[in-house]
C-alpha cells in the first residue's frame, strides 16, 4: 500500500479545509481526517453532504428516519 506523495500516514501534516453546510450554507474549518465534532454528514445520490450542528439538530428525526432498523 502506498501513501500520497508529500504526506504521512499519521495525519501530522493535515491541512484544514473549508466545509459548507448543505442546508444553510454555514462554513467551518475541518482537518482532512475528520469533521468538526458537532457536524454530521450523509451520502445522498453518491455525494457527501455536510450539515452544521444547528441543521443537524433541527432535522434529527428526518436523519434517523432514513436509517435501517438495524441501526436502532
Amino acid at each position: 500500500m502506498t501513501s500520497p506523495s508529500g504526506g504521512s500516514d499519521d495525519g501530522s501534516d493535515a491541512q484544514p479545509r473549508r466545509l459548507v453546510c448543505a442546508c444553510c450554507g454555514t462554513s467551518a474549518d475541518a482537518l482532512t481526517d475528520g469533521l468538526p465534532l458537532t457536524w454530521t454528514y450523509s451520502v445522498e445520490d453518491g455525494a457527501r453532504r455536510h450539515y452544521c450542528e444547528i441543521c443537524s439538530r433541527e432535522n434529527l428525526r428526518s436523519i434517523e428516519g432514513r436509517l435501517d432498523s438495524d441501526w436502532w
